[in-house]
């Protein structure tokens, strides 16, 4: 599986949020490679209120200061989430959820002792922390660093989604910009994320938006300041 070019990381957050959408999570564990596609992504800037960077730099929170394609890795209730660095200083975008595109019994056994149960495998990693524990993925051991080819990278099998759902991002304070449609989903997989954003009592135009993949390729940002 070719891994994604360098440059590819560089370009604005949501840009890059919705062209990280059917890219693949590549980890080697034990001499196994584990495998999720990207089915949903958040995008990040740090003059909006939703972003750890607008919070300040800090240790922790220097990755996302760091050049675009740079590992930024943090808890979310005691658990890992995986993140990388887009074109701007602090600005990132968050993976939020995949499918498992392992097939092999030995990889998918690896995948289930990450998370520590007995999951189905259409769930291994519907959800930011399930998804970096199948992967056996450790804030202390990526935060910071560039992908390694060798053992951690995004790589590009020829996959693109048909049409991409925007929405706003989940777990976000109403103060700290909640209304952001700066999420973003498969539409293929909907179902398959932290939450699908076409559930029944959402209501397109108001909730969310459906288009095709160069639409939102070219979206811009929503807070009021280019980049």
């Amino acid at each position: 599986m070719p891994p994604v070019d360098p440059g590819f990381f560089d370009q604005p957050p949501l840009r890059l949020a919705v062209a990280l959408l059917g890219k693949l999570v590549c980890r080697r564990v034990e001499d196994v490679w584990l495998a999720c596609r990207i089915i949903e992504t958040e995008a990040y800037y740090i003059d909006e209120k939703g972003s750890h960077s607008s919070l300040g730099r800090t240790p922790s929170r220097e990755a996302m200061f760091m050049p675009a394609g740079t590992i930024y890795m943090y808890y979310s209730r005691g658990k890992p989430s995986l993140n990388v660095s887009a074109r701007g200083e602090g600005n990132a975008v968050l993976i939020k959820s995949g499918v498992a595109e392992t097939r092999q019994p030995e990889a998918l056994a690896l995948m289930r002792a990450g998370l520590g149960r007995d999951k189905p495998e259409e769930t291994l990693c519907s959800g930011q922390t399930l998804l970096c524990q199948a992967l056996h993925l450790a804030v202390e051991d990526w935060r910071g660093r560039q992908f390694d080819p060798e053992v951690f990278y995004i790589g590009d099998d020829g996959y693109r989604p048909e049409q991409v759902v925007q929405t706003a991002r989940l777990g976000i304070a109403p103060q700290r910009d909640a209304h952001l449609p700066y999420r973003f989903v498969d539409a293929a997989f909907a179902r398959r994320a932290t939450q699908n954003p076409m559930k029944r009592t959402a209501v397109a135009g108001r909730d969310y938006r459906i288009m095709p993949l160069e639409t939102a390729l070219k979206l811009k940002e929503e807070h009021g300041h280019g980049h």
